[in-house]
């Protein structure tokens, strides 16, 4: 080996591996020489010939073997560019005879993983860039597909999936998506189980009945369930009948969040804004109308003008004024310290909501009452609740700015990715390239 391209070996980074010879090609194919005082067209792409130095591994098991079963051809992998042109490894590697898994495998690469057309670190760099630019960019950027960037990512993220120990399992979230109208799957809704302490997606299934439910308790162990202290989720009655029907769960705290009650109370308030003014005669209607956010919203969130105009609003229906102050105070019970505390509050607005005049309090005080355990539940645990919403959010992000995705095990993995957030900072970053990078060798191998 001369001594350029024993320098080259030595800047490529891998142990174990020479690098005896470089050529330069065309797009075409075509082989380009290197003439003394003229530069290199830009389109040129480096060509990096390898060999083996060390014994080859079986890239099943890992084991060293020296018998050759086969010879295959010369093959090529997408590597990082070097000087901003284009770089490719070519190497001819063997199929090795494994004499402890007893397999004819494609020996173990230092730099891809099997059936991969790219080099590790390159499928980190890309899916570095995809966590917060478009696919469609990226592989514009570096002149690939969109599918071929598509699956580096993929397999960078299982990558990185399978070297993070998970988070222990203690709160589950568990929230419904609608999936659009312009959906092709047989159901509109998937289900989403995350991890409300982390607030980390662990698994999407097709449905939001209690069956899909049971679907994802079937994966858990005996120990993972007696782990789990309580569930999170919204008042949606089969998402709770999964849990209790499950004999190891029994002992699970089912937990609502504040913002799906605070739901069930807004739409009560307003069916009675529509019946106040747009239900009375077009005077009453010009008055109610572009009111509608403004009676929504929480009072300390409106400024002093829009305070001045609420109040004016609710001065002409008093049961509509009667039906905020209890939506305000509904917020505040939610906020309470304690159970008790929150307990002494349900049953203040119980008492205000049971008028059977008022079918929307009504209906309001039967699913305040109906779900009164889960409520009083959230005063006494206080999970991050809103880490359960906030994946729908995330989901939308990734949706848009991917364009829509058809593998939804792909979409787990990057709303985990995204979530987790493991290049926040340059430690994190450097974390997430080093499993592009090869591992320090054994002495066997060496």
């Amino acid at each position: 080996m001369s001594q350029r391209t024993k320098m080259i070996a030595e800047i490529w980074g891998y142990r174990g591996w020479n690098v005896t010879s470089v050529t330069y090609e065309r797009p075409d194919g075509r082989i380009v020489t290197l003439i003394e005082g003229f530069l290199l067209p830009a389109d040129v792409k480096i060509v990096l010939h390898v060999e083996r130095r060390w014994t080859s591994r079986c890239a099943n098991c890992g084991a060293i073997t020296s018998k050759v079963h086969e010879q295959l051809k010369a093959r090529r992998w997408r590597d990082l560019p070097w000087a901003g042109r284009e770089a490719e490894i070519e190497y001819a590697p063997v199929r090795v005879a494994c004499k402890r898994c007893k397999t004819t495998n494609v020996e173990l690469l230092a730099w891809a993983d099997p059936y991969q057309r790219q080099t590790q670190r390159y499928q980190q760099h890309l899916a570095l860039e995809t966590a917060s630019m478009p696919v469609q960019h990226v592989a514009a950027l570096h002149g690939l597909d969109w599918g071929t960037v598509h699956r580096a990512e993929l397999h960078a993220l299982e990558r990185w999936d399978k070297t993070r120990k998970p988070p222990p399992l203690r709160h589950v979230g568990i929230d419904e998506k609608y999936l659009g109208r312009r959906n092709k799957l047989a159901a509109d809704f998937v289900t989403i189980v995350s991890n409300v302490e982390t607030g980390e997606p662990l698994w999407i299934g097709y449905g939001r009945s209690e069956k899909t439910v049971a679907q994802w308790l079937t994966t858990l162990t005996a120990e993972q369930k007696t782990a789990i202290k309580l569930a999170v989720m919204d008042m949606h009655l089969p998402f709770a009948n999964a849990i209790r029907n499950d004999p190891a769960l029994k002992h699970v705290a089912i937990v609502h969040d504040p913002f799906h009650v605070m739901k069930r109370a807004t739409e009560a308030l307003d069916e009675m804004r529509r019946a106040a003014f747009f239900r009375a005669g077009p005077e009453m209607r010009r008055i109610g109308r572009g009111t509608r956010w403004l009676v929504l919203r929480a009072w300390e969130k409106c400024s002093e003008a829009d305070q001045a105009k609420l109040k004016e609003l609710l001065s002409h229906n008093q049961l509509l004024a009667r039906a905020y102050q209890i939506k305000e105070e509904l917020r505040e019970v939610l906020r309470a310290p304690d159970r008790e505390s929150m307990a002494l509050g349900l049953d203040r607005i119980a008492r205000r909501t049971e008028r059977r005049c008022h079918v929307p309090l009504r209906k309001l005080h039967d699913s305040l009452e109906g779900h009164r355990a889960a409520i009083l539940a959230l005063g006494e645990h206080r999970p991050a609740a809103g880490r359960v919403e906030a994946l729908n959010n995330n989901w939308e992000s990734l949706v848009r700015r991917g364009r829509g995705y058809r593998n939804h095990d792909h979409l787990l993995l990057k709303l985990r990715f995204m979530t987790a957030n493991p290049i926040r900072s340059d430690d994190g970053i450097k974390r997430f390239l080093a499993l592009g990078l090869q591992p320090p060798p054994s002495r066997k191998a060496a």
